[in-house]
Formats: structure tokens, C-alpha cells, sequence
């Protein structure tokens, strides 16, 4: 069965739960929503941007972006009227990590850009074009063995106050290589969250080490502690590059990888 024929099927089936995220396939699915769009995999060439989005003299501008050729398959909801686009997405996204992927982009608000282009330049859906200020999209990647798949969520809230999360997976048709969060995305992670979980990472790796360390001193003020069975490894290769050492501590949660975590 198709990812969008078990969406639909799970979809009907489950609409009377109280879970704000139901699961179909491997995509979150809003409670109550209204299916307004659904494509089924197709093979296109994909890019994910990775940064705000402007029109710079009518040409599309973004700082950095992921770019491949794999299948593309996207459903959109139409949220129910008690519900928020902000609620939708933070219940996706909660989900989607649970289930193993962490963020490569994210942004909220203005700080995505311009609505308008996510709308019609990156996800073609003139449904998706609201406000600046009422949107948030997030590119996450898998780990492990899914490393090459890639899932995005946008939400929007419109002018006329209808509310719509926009769910899009990608399966590259070959490998992704490396790919970095970017430090802000870290950064808003560790302050939403209050830890972020590397299950891939045991020990440390310079480009890891250096975006970490770039992150956390995007805010001084933080302190964290580091769990796995290399964390002595990882507090040297963070002070190393640049972290000053009394933010840093040696932890003991369980974990596979890295597990870091804010120190309130």
C-alpha cells in the first residue's frame, strides 16, 4: 500500500481519538483535520531551503538549502477550528522526533521569511500563502538506516483565520551525505526543548563539535550537561572549540550517541 492510500485509510479510521498526532505510514496526521491536498510519490529533483526566503531583483534568495533528486509525497490538512496551526506543528514536530529524526531547519515567524514564496515557490500550494508572522516549517532528517529520507512541515494560519499544516516526505534516491543543522536551529532546540538527542553520534566528530560549540555560544547564558559513553570526549571537543569549560558538564542519562541537556 502507497504512503498516501495508508494516510487516507488510518486517517478515517482513527479521527475519533483524543491524541493530538495520529500516525500513517511514517507521516504525523492531525485529529480532526480536513485532507485539502494529498500527492502521491512522484521522482522530481527537491530543494529544501535552509534559511529565511527572499526575492532579491525577482530571483529566489536563501543562505544555504538541500538539494536532491528522490520521491515526494505531501498531504495537506485543513485544521479544525479549535485547533492552531502553532498546536499542529508543535505536535508533528514532538512526534517526528520521538520517532528518531532531528532538525536540519527551523524557523517561526518572520524569521522564515515570506510567506508568500514557501507557498508558491518551494511547496507550489497557493493554500499555504497566510501571514508571515503566522507561519513555521521545519526539515528533518531521519536517523540511522532512514538517514536519506527527509521530512518537512510548514504551517500557516491565513487572512480568512483557516489554519493548515503541510506534511512532505522525501526518500533521496541516493545517499545525503553529510548535512548540518544550522547553529540557529540548534540553538532554538535546545531552548524549546531543553535538550537535543544524537543517537548517531558516539564519538566526537570535528563538524559536530564545531557547530555545537557555535551554537551554544549564540548564547552565552547557557549551561549544559553531556551523557554517552563518550561524553568526557565530547565536553574536550567542545571546550576545544571555543565553549568555555565551566558551562559544561559530564552527565549520566541513558543514552545512545550524544544526549545533551540544558542545565536551568
Amino acid at each position: 500500500m502507497s504512503a498516501p492510500v495508508a494516510i487516507r485509510n488510518a486517517f478515517a479510521a482513527c479521527l475519533m481519538l483524543a491524541s493530538p498526532v495520529l500516525w500513517a505510514g511514517s507521516l504525523p496526521v492531525p485529529v480532526d483535520a480536513k485532507v485539502v491536498d494529498q500527492r502521491p510519490a512522484v521522482e522530481q529533483e527537491r530543494v529544501y531551503p535552509m534559511g529565511p526566503l527572499r526575492k532579491i531583483s525577482g530571483r529566489l534568495r536563501v543562505e544555504d538549502k538541500v538539494e536532491s533528486r528522490g520521491q515526494v509525497s505531501s498531504v495537506t490538512y485543513e485544521l479544525p477550528v479549535e485547533r492552531t496551526a502553532r498546536e499542529a506543528f508543535t505536535s508533528a514536530r514532538e512526534a517526528l522526533q520521538r520517532d528518531g529524526g532531528y532538525p536540519l531547519f527551523w524557523c517561526q515567524g518572520r524569521d522564515c521569511g515570506e510567506a508568500s514564496l514557501w507557498a508558491n515557490d518551494v511547496f507550489g500550494n497557493a493554500r499555504l500563502n497566510g501571514g508571515d508572522e503566522q507561519q513555521a516549517f521545519i526539515l528533518l532528517r531521519r536517523s540511522a538506516e532512514q538517514a536519506d529520507t527527509l521530512v518537512a512541515l510548514y504551517s500557516v494560519t491565513r487572512g480568512n483565520r483557516r489554519a493548515y499544516l503541510h506534511v512532505e516526505e522525501f526518500v533521496a534516491g541516493s545517499p545525503l551525505g553529510e548535512l548540518l543543522p544550522t547553529a540557529a536551529t540548534v540553538l532554538r532546540e535546545m531552548r524549546d526543548t531543553g535538550k537535543l538527542d544524537y543517537p548517531d553520534l558516539a564519538a566526537p566528530q570535528d563538524a559536530w563539535a564545531n557547530l555545537l560549540a557555535r551554537s551554544l555560544n549564540l548564547d552565552s547564558t547557557l549551561r549544559a550537561s553531556l551523557s554517552g559513553a563518550q561524553a568526557e570526549a565530547w565536553r574536550e571537543a567542545l571546550v576545544k572549540a571555543g565553549v568555555r569549560g565551566g558551562r559544561l558538564e559530564v552527565g549520566s542519562a541513558p543514552t545512545d550517541g550524544l544526549h545533551l541537556e540544558l542545565i536551568r
